[in-house]
């Protein structure tokens, strides 16, 4: 669990799993725009293709909300 709260791991892994593949554009970019679309035809693999590919940015998100949350406090 310490690794999930390691910003500079998240970092790496959104840089790395989050984007991948990069050509011809960060395969995260393309899902969300074909959901934002609408999602026509969009099967169950590719909803845990987002999942796979969005959650180091989910962490990301939470460690940066965590980090706001300590200073405040």
């Amino acid at each position: 669990m310490k690794l999930f709260n390691n910003w500079k791991f998240i970092v790496l892994l959104c840089l790395t799993i989050g984007l991948a593949p990069f050509t011809p554009e960060p395969h995260i970019w393309g899902k969300l725009k074909w959901i934002f679309g609408g999602a026509k035809s969009m099967q169950i693999m590719d909803w845990i293709d987002v999942f796979l590919h969005g959650f180091p940015f989910v962490l990301l998100i939470w460690i940066l909300i965590s980090k706001i949350k300590q200073h405040g406090a």
